[in-house]
């Protein structure tokens, strides 16, 4: 909101629902006069300093839970005394209020909830889709979404990729387009300062590819301006390495559905608004624009990759051929538009119509509305939107996925199990409910006739979120499998044996790590990689880097042999057990492989250095390596030390990732620190004193509640998006400090 602007008209409370991992909010009647002066008070903060801090602090859920409105949890807003034991202690202090405030923020099924929101490119497609659909929002969701579109617009009126990114074409017209169908009006300052932006820059012809899509459908961009999506690719044999089905999953399953309905030429009802809009977003008048001149234009501000020129070749001969006619076309298009339409509705079926991704999921939607309006899967569709947002007090925003359920609940279950026994004992509920949500959302069965729909095994595996949405992940395989046999060992026996995950299930868990494991020794992260690394020169996006193919990551890998290097620890003698040796090696070797010479690695998931630096070191401890025996860990741990502040923290900027060279925060963050002390301490590290600075630093940051501040972004994917996880800060600290109690126990 700009600092000029009118105060938003006071809203209703909310309150988060969950079922099963599935999480969404609704407004309700104000029945608590504290906590509605609560949120009010928390928006009005961040938006008055919404320059000096980009991210929200997830604030509204942690208002809901200190009001014990989160149905379920024994907890609620109860917070455990410290007991008198240790309140002399104030390593073990700091740990037991970080503890007892985050399970207060426990749901009802056992994961912990957060803001993975971020990205500004997200909701705006929910907003165009559900407009062109007829699918209306909750009048207080649509003032909340426009908080969110004006609290993240940029000082010089135009919005970047996410909330912590300068200002290009691909968010500034999306955000300008989002506004104006959630009501705001042309004259507007924001939207002045906004559609201001986009003019200066050349108008909207120059927003990227994927941009050009939305504003296609809506109908204030014409097909003929994109390089074309032949939905034809879908026909070819499975066998050449251009099938769509070779690409990265979320690359194939945009593109699929894009294709789709740029094969019908779809476009929504030209209403009044749509008209207006046609006519404020580009230089000249909308029916004088020579539309082919737009095609393969991007703005200078947007261009993260540069497509090479046999790329433009391709779309050339693509173009010819959409412009071309010839015997049988027709028959062939409508071969390929009732391909892409049946891949579509499986993806739907296999995930409950949640779809792997929100880009995909509203484009989806999209097909089958276009199809069928009337039909069932268009009711389906519109109840799962609503898995998608997500309310803090910045706004209401599109996640980047349906929640990061499952993944946080493994680290938060694998950081409460470094904790000692004597602070662990009031939160055995705690712990039984993140281990039931962790075996209830264990993936029972491949989707079935999975070959037809281009789909890797399932059975035994864990996704990122919940199993409605089933896509099965490598990485949250392992941190799955692990934090399971954490929470069944015998230093945990907080869970009975009646309701252990059986070793049948857990197998089959170390049985799909095996089978995801590349030819390179990595693990890449839905699939194995099924295409040539020069599918990456078909790069059609502009904005992100390595989407093409699934390539092995350090990260992926380091929690792949995570998982297996516990199930060995638990079952040594099991039939698993040569494979297990034999893939660990292969591991091991791959991440050496990867190793920079100067001891770094790069993070392809989370900022940048540090996160995969803490994988690394994580993977190696598990499988029994230490410094003294491996040069890879030492080089690592002598990278990272040499990035240490003089305050004892380390601070990471998601420029790192961006441009693949560390690059320094302007502080310390205490999710940096706490990957950077978590795998030092993991390594035990010799020299004590650099972890003392780090572990002081994270006690001196804690609040008085035992929560931490989210401070900057800390999440990325292809390179150049960044994402939010806002229980990090709680996770890694509670985890760097216990790993560092039980390390100084163990030196002593």
């Amino acid at each position: 909101m700009s600092e000029s602007a009118e105060p938003q008209e006071h809203l209703p409370t909310w309150l988060l629902r969950y079922q099963r991992g599935r999480q969404w909010w609704e407004p309700t009647t104000p029945a608590n006069k504290d906590l509605v002066d609560a949120m009010e008070t928390t928006r009005r903060s961040y938006t008055a300093n919404r320059h000096k801090t980009a991210h929200s602090s997830d604030r509204i859920l942690r208002l809901v839970a200190e009001h014990g409105l989160l149905e379920g949890n024994p907890k609620n807003s109860k917070i455990e005394p410290v007991p008198d034991r240790v309140a002399n202690d104030p390593l073990a202090v700091a740990i037991h209020k970080g503890i007892s405030y985050f399970a207060t923020l426990q749901c009802g099924d056992g994961h912990w909830a957060g803001d993975y929101g971020g990205p500004m490119f997200l909701m705006p497609g929910m907003i165009i889709a559900c407009y062109v659909t007829k699918t209306p929002f909750h009048a207080s969701q649509k003032q909340e979404m426009i908080r969110y579109l004006r609290n993240h617009q940029n000082h010089d009126g135009g919005f970047g990729l996410h909330i912590e990114h300068k200002s290009i074409m691909f968010g500034t017209a999306l955000s300008y387009v989002s506004m104006r169908l959630l009501g705001v009006g042309p004259d507007h300052p924001d939207a002045m300062r906004a559609r201001q932006w986009v003019l200066d820059h050349g108008g909207a012809g120059g927003i990227p590819g994927w941009g050009k899509f939305w504003l296609s459908v809506l109908g204030v961009y014409e097909w003929s301006g994109l390089d074309p999506l032949t939905p034809e690719f879908w026909l070819l044999p499975y066998a050449l390495p251009v099938h769509p089905a070779r690409f990265w999953c979320h690359c194939r399953v945009v593109y699929l559905p894009m294709s789709h309905l740029y094969g019908r030429r779809a476009v929504g009802e030209l209403t009044d608004l749509v008209k207006d809009i046609r006519e404020e977003l580009y230089l000249e008048s909308y029916d004088q624009i020579q539309w082919s001149s737009f095609r393969g234009k991007c703005c200078e501000e947007d261009v993260y990759v540069q497509r090479p020129y046999l790329q433009r070749l391709l779309w050339g001969a693509l173009t010819i051929f959409e412009n071309v006619w010839f015997p049988f076309k027709k028959t062939l298009r409508q071969l390929a538009l009732d391909e892409t339409l049946e891949l579509v509705k499986g993806e739907d079926r296999s995930t409950n119509h949640i779809d792997i991704g929100p880009v995909n999921k509203v484009i989806n939607f999209l097909c089958v509305w276009f199809d069928n309006p009337n039909s069932p899967d268009v009711t389906k569709h519109r109840d799962r939107l609503k898995d998608y947002l997500w309310l803090a007090e910045d706004g209401m925003k599109m996640q980047g996925y349906n929640g990061s359920q499952l993944w946080d609940t493994a680290f938060a279950s694998q950081a409460f199990m470094t904790v000692g026994r004597d602070l662990l004992e009031p939160f055995r509920d705690t712990l039984s409910r993140a281990h039931d949500y962790i075996r209830i959302t264990q993936v029972k069965e491949d989707v079935p006739n999975r070959k037809r729909y281009y789909r890797h095994e399932s059975k035994g595996a864990w996704p990122f979120s919940t199993r409605d949405h089933g896509w099965p992940i490598a990485d949250c395989t392992g941190e799955g499998l692990a934090a399971a046999l954490l929470l069944q060992s015998e230093h945990g026996t907080w869970i009975p044996k009646t309701e252990q995950i059986s070793l049948d299930r857990l197998a089959e868990a170390a049985e799909m790590i095996l089978n995801y494991q590349n030819d390179d020794g990595g693990w890449a992260t839905y699939e194995l990689t099924r295409g040539p690394a020069w599918l990456e020169y078909l790069n059609p996006s502009e904005v992100f880097g390595d989407i093409m193919i699934d390539y092995s990551y350090v990260e992926c890998s380091s929690s792949a042999m995570k998982g297996l290097g516990e199930f060995r620890k638990a079952y040594p003698d099991h039939p698993l057990r040569t494979r297990i040796d034999k893939s660990i090696e292969s591991g091991v070797r791959f991440i050496e492989s990867c190793q920079r010479e100067d001891g770094s690695w790069y993070g392809s998931w989370g900022v940048c250095f540090l996160y995969a630096f803490w994988f690394a070191i994580d993977a190696y401890s598990s499988v029994g390596l230490s410094p003294a025996t491996s040069i890879s860990m030492r080089k690592a741990c002598e990278f990272v030390l040499s990035k240490q502040k003089a305050d004892g923290s380390w601070g990471e900027s998601y420029l790192s990732s961006e441009k693949q060279v560390y690059t320094q925060s302007d502080h310390g963050l205490v999710v940096s620190t706490g990957w950077a002390l978590v795998a030092l301490c993991m390594a035990t590290w010799h020299d004590r004193q650099p972890l003392e600075k780090a572990a002081q630093f994270l006690i001196q940051s804690q609040e008085q509640n035992g929560d931490w501040p989210q401070q900057n972004i800390c999440g990325v994917f292809n390179k150049n998006c960044m994402i939010s996880y806002s229980q990090y800060r709680n996770i890694f600290p509670i985890w760097a400090l216990s790993e560092y109690r039980n390390y100084c126990s163990e030196s002593s």
